[in-house]
């Protein structure tokens, strides 16, 4: 999977997504991996911000997070 490191601006559009799925401070991999694809980003980059944002990866299915 081919992604772009994120920059300040987008961050904040990809934190958005993280927090408007995310609940009771949890989120599931397969939504990381979903957010990745839809802002064409590095799942890394996705769990960098979720790590940022105090919340946690649930039902990994690639041990990526």
């Amino acid at each position: 999977m081919q992604g772009n490191i994120i920059c300040m601006e987008g961050a904040g559009k990809i934190e958005e997504a993280i927090l408007k799925v995310a609940k009771d401070g949890k989120i599931s991999c397969k939504q990381c991996m979903e957010i990745a694809k839809d802002f064409n980003v590095l799942p890394k980059e996705v769990g960098r911000l979720v790590n940022k944002l105090h919340i946690k990866i649930v039902k990994c299915q690639l041990g990526c997070f």
